[in-house]
């Protein structure tokens, strides 16, 4: 987060300071590479939220729900999983209310309202004919995908969970980012408890088990320290596995070779629930 976005922070103590989305079409002109379908579902408040279907190519091994983070919008976050079709996975990636096409108003409630919203329409869907289906976020969306996977009612349906560079508590995040800024250093404490860690991964993540989980972090992430991963993985019930990456920085570990072979070598492990 940036200094100026600290200081709105601090004048306003709003929990909407985690989210910067735009409208912004970004990279309208470079192809994805792979056949992409425009889905609309609906939000719990009536909203219609935007996502992008990337079907697997050849017989699907698995379908991934794909929520990321807190900025831009779905036109630029989609090139993460852009590769995976190729690989035979199926990807919905979604935007949360607010964010690029989808209707609505942003909040922390929404940003977890849209996650359940588009985990149930991939149930709906039958997503058990198209291979296990698995939750992957990133930043704050990793954070996202462990709280859903741990408290939603659908969660039978989940067959495993990748967050890359989730933080653990909201409220913890946010006194970091202001300690970071000499102007908000002084009231980083007294701040943070203006946010509130009602959606934060670390009070839930011990009820994600069985389902196996993933944590990827970036040793020279400078966005979400590493001790969020560590303090994640130590909290988590079995089965488990942290992933440090030493050169990775925020959310683009995937994008190293090794990271990408041991991902999809996860991947194929993964089996339906049963």
């Amino acid at each position: 987060m940036h200094g100026v976005l600290l200081l709105c922070f601090a004048l306003c103590g709003c929990t909407s300071v985690f989210l910067q989305p735009d409208h912004v079409q970004y990279f309208q002109n470079r192809t994805l590479g792979t056949p992409v379908e425009d889905v609309w579902l609906a939000a719990r408040d009536g909203s219609q939220l935007h996502a992008l279907y990337l079907p697997a190519q050849g017989t699907p091994r698995a379908t991934l729900l794909f929520l990321h983070g807190n900025a831009e919008n779905l036109s630029s976050h989609v090139y993460a999983v852009k590769w995976l079709p190729a690989q035979g996975y199926s990807v919905l990636a979604l935007d949360y209310r607010g964010y690029g096409l989808s209707q609505g108003d942003k909040s922390i409630d929404a940003v977890h309202e849209d996650a359940e919203s588009a985990l149930a329409w991939l149930v709906a869907r039958d997503a058990g004919a198209h291979g296990p289906l698995i939750v992957y976020g990133q930043s704050l969306g990793g954070s996202v995908a462990m709280r859903l996977a741990a408290t939603s009612p659908l969660r039978e349906h989940i067959a495993a969970v990748i967050a890359d560079s989730a933080f653990s508590s909201y409220r913890d995040i946010a006194r970091e980012k202001l300690g970071q800024v000499w102007l908000t250093w002084p009231l980083q404490w007294p701040l943070s408890l203006l946010i509130s860690d009602r959606y934060s991964a670390i009070d839930v993540v011990d009820r994600i088990s069985p389902i196996p989980l993933v944590l990827i972090q970036g040793e020279r992430d400078v966005i979400v320290d590493t001790h969020h991963a560590q303090r994640l993985y130590a909290a988590a019930g079995e089965p488990k596995q942290l992933w440090m990456v030493p050169e990775g920085l925020h959310i683009d570990a995937v994008s190293r070779e090794p990271v990408r072979a041991r991902f999809l070598d996860f991947l194929n492990t993964v089996q339906p629930r049963p």
